[in-house]
């Protein structure tokens, strides 16, 4: 569960429960409902797995140079950060639980749609790609932000046959960016200093902590735009209560916390942001719900 970080990936299930519910603007079949269950708890359970698989050289070089540094509060290490590099798990032991739930994975998303099951391939293999990626390019960020966009992309198709394509931009763009600035740069900026004694070529080693402040705050404003324009894009019959939500939700989750680390400039202040944001698809699923059914 640590190396899957089971928290945070029961929290991400709610990308693809919201994506099906704002395409559909109902509740799917239970057959859909159960197999869609299944494969995303699976899929977020393997990629988060695979991060710390192909990583895991990287992590027992940082630990080893850098130490353990203090996660208190952190969601991502509720269990334990990083536990093969840490040598709480056994590398073979880790491939194939990732191995495991990834064929688990696989067979869901094609039972569902075989373009979900190309999905999480990609996904899969642009996850390699990003470790692959930690001391070449900063670009890398640009590859988080498909990979996370993957799970929410494969519902819609688990759903639909042929989604158009101004609603899949427009879904994409919000994951993405909400993905770069309440997730990815912000969990970065964390590490600024281990990665930088590492010479990781991550977006805050390139552009420094002004920079990827900057970077945090337009993406997020960028996100909540993107959570508005959906509501004019998605085909389903949504009540009021979607921008009454989503709106506060937006600033709540992802502006305020933005804001003070922008004032602040803090690893602490960023940790806030990264955990906040995190309950972000989770609160809307709730509202989308709601917007849904009422």
């Amino acid at each position: 569960m640590a190396l899957s970080r089971t928290p945070h990936g029961l929290l991400d299930m709610a990308t693809p429960a919201l994506a099906a519910l704002l395409w559909l603007g109902s509740i799917p079949s239970l057959g859909v409902i159960v197999l869609g269950l299944i494969t995303a708890f699976a899929g977020y359970t393997a990629v988060y797995a695979l991060n710390d698989v192909v990583d895991f050289r990287t992590d027992r070089k940082k630990i080893r140079e850098c130490g353990m540094r203090c996660s208190d509060g952190d969601l991502d290490s509720v269990y334990a950060r990083h536990p093969m590099a840490q040598g709480l798990l056994d590398l073979r032991d880790g491939i194939v639980w990732t191995a495991a739930w990834g064929v688990v994975a696989l067979a869901g998303a094609y039972l569902l749609n075989p373009a979900c099951a190309v999905i999480f391939v990609l996904g899969c293999v642009a996850e390699t790609i990003y470790c692959l990626m930690l001391r070449l390019s900063w670009l890398r960020v640009i590859v988080s932000g498909g990979v996370k966009s993957a799970g929410g992309i494969a519902a819609i198709f688990a759903v639909v046959p042929n989604p158009p394509a101004p609603f899949l931009i427009a879904f994409f763009l919000w994951l993405f960016f909400w993905e770069i600035g309440g997730q990815n740069v912000p969990n970065d900026l964390i590490d600024l200093d281990e990665d930088t004694r590492l010479e990781a070529a991550t977006l805050p080693v390139r552009f420094g902590v002004d920079g990827s402040v900057t970077i945090i705050v337009c993406s997020l404003v960028t996100a909540v735009v993107m959570s508005a324009m959906l509501f004019l894009l998605t085909p389903a019959n949504l009540s009021p209560i979607y921008f009454a939500g989503a709106l506060p939700a937006g600033i709540i989750l992802l502006m305020i916390p933005a804001f003070h680390l922008y004032r602040q400039r803090t690893p602490e202040s960023a940790s806030t942001l990264f955990n906040r944001s995190s309950y972000y698809p989770l609160t809307m699923f709730a509202i989308i719900f709601l917007s849904a059914v009422f």
